[in-house]
């Protein structure tokens, strides 16, 4: 065997960092995972780093370092696709044996990856990175525990709890994920836990930010934790149906009530104004929670049916082939 046959046989890890606006963090990112990697020797690897229109010097500063560095590729998006679309896009663009998903942020260990790369040796094919420690606020990450473990109740689904998408993936869980998966709005933790293949779970404390701010707003959030819900249950459909029957049956047994009571007491019982104000202010939120709730299903579908690509590209450093469909 010479040495390029040898070459050839080593395996290929893609490590994967979206990022927009992170120019005090992304130099930091690549030089700890790059000193990661040194460990593995017999293995090859690629950093890509996908950027959402970014509009500080996170760019020049990623063109520099891959100027420097061929294992590190760039795609700088056109404008910003968002903080699902576009981590998705690059996954599927990578070609690495295992592809590992780490953010630009630097509040989830790069060293960890290490961890990660030895158990995937070891024939484990998701493993999964769980924050059971955080030094964000204590009333932050109770939020958090609840929404998992509601998201937990609603589904049969196994769910990771305080998983945000780090981890290592085999290239067999890429390839599913690329050819059963075609949306265009993914979720990409709630497919991991769709696949339920065999994973190993590492867990970590996760730091603050130090440098920069963060990009997760309420609005983000909260389209983040309604995107879990509807990805993995149809329990809340199913909750308004049954919230709807109930409050019909209600309304017959007191309308029925308020009847006997007038026929009874005709001279003595005055019905009044206010129940019936009450009443309507009632029935009138429960449908508005009912048609958001079932609003938020259909918003999924119309972003299912327009489509739409997960991101369009601007400009790719250090690929030597073109995006893949």
């Amino acid at each position: 065997m010479d040495k390029r046959e040898g070459v050839k046989l080593l395996k290929l890890i893609s490590i994967v960092s979206p990022c927009y606006n992170e120019q005090d963090n992304v130099e930091q990112l690549y030089l700890r995972t790059r000193d990661t990697l040194a460990e593995f020797p017999l293995l090859r690897y690629e950093h890509i780093f996908i950027d959402n229109a970014s509009t500080d010097n996170t760019v020049p500063i990623l063109r520099r370092l891959a100027a420097q560095d061929q294992n590190v590729k760039v795609i700088v998006n056109a404008r910003n696709f968002g903080h699902l679309r576009s981590p998705q896009h690059a996954i599927l663009e990578a070609h690495g044996d295992a592809v590992a998903m780490l953010l630009s942020d630097l509040q989830d260990p790069p060293e960890l990856i290490g961890d990660m790369i030895r158990e995937w040796e070891r024939g484990t094919l998701v493993v999964v990175a769980i924050k059971n420690t955080s030094d964000e606020s204590g009333l932050m990450y109770g939020i958090r525990t609840l929404y998992y473990r509601a998201v937990a109740a609603l589904t049969n689904v196994r769910v990771f709890e305080h998983f945000t998408g780090f981890g290592l993936y085999d290239r067999t869980v890429i390839d599913i994920i690329r050819s059963r998966f075609r949306d265009p709005y993914p979720y990409f933790r709630g497919m991991i836990a769709e696949i339920g293949l065999p994973y190993k779970a590492i867990y970590y404390n996760q730091k603050r930010r130090e440098r920069g701010i963060t990009k997760n707003n309420f609005y983000t959030l909260y389209d983040l934790a309604m995107l879990g819900i509807t990805n993995l249950s149809k329990v809340p459909l199913r909750l308004v149906t049954f919230t709807g029957f109930m409050l019909a049956v209600l309304s017959a047994l007191i309308g029925t009530g308020y009847l006997f009571a007038k026929i009874l007491f005709w001279n003595r019982f005055d019905i009044g104004v206010a129940p019936v104000v009450v009443g309507l202010f009632f029935f009138g939120s429960v449908q508005l929670v009912a048609l958001g709730v079932i609003g938020e299903y259909i918003g999924s579908i119309h972003s299912m049916v327009q489509n739409r690509p997960l991101v369009i590209e601007r400009e790719r450093i250090n690929f030597t082939d073109e995006p893949q469909v």
